[in-house]
């Protein structure tokens, strides 16, 4: 893989990502970058999330069908209600229940659990 060289597109875009503390979508930090500076487009952003997802230095995810990005190797869980179609992030800490299936190391996982909601469940007992 070649080098990529360094502009100035690339160093707002690597500043307003080290902002963000939680997952992000490519069109959120196209929001943020086009407040410094409108002639970075969606294409340019797409092309440099992806370069870093390569490299590690991002970890990406799919959420509700749109890929979103993380610096941190966090974990990304829903619950999806089957009847009435909410999704929920729920937090996984440890998969401890997979270390006898999976013998490398984890660096991150995603999970979507599907089920029926607590409101679901007390709307249906009425």
């Amino acid at each position: 893989m070649k080098n990529s060289r360094k502009t100035k597109q690339k160093e707002i875009l690597e500043k307003e990502i080290n902002k963000i503390e939680s997952f992000f979508t490519a069109e959120d930090l196209l929001e943020k970058a086009n407040k410094i500076d409108e002639k970075i487009g969606i294409a340019t952003i797409y092309r440099f999330l992806k370069e870093l997802t390569k490299k590690g230095e991002l970890h990406s995810y799919l959420c509700n069908r749109k890929k979103i990005y993380s610096k941190n190797k966090k974990s990304h869980c829903h619950f999806k209600c089957k009847r009435c179609g909410k999704s929920s992030h729920i937090n996984i800490e440890s998969l401890d229940f997979l270390k006898k299936q999976i013998k490398s190391p984890i660096c991150h996982f995603q999970i979507d659990i599907t089920g029926t909601c607590e409101n679901c469940l007390k709307n249906n007992n009425k």
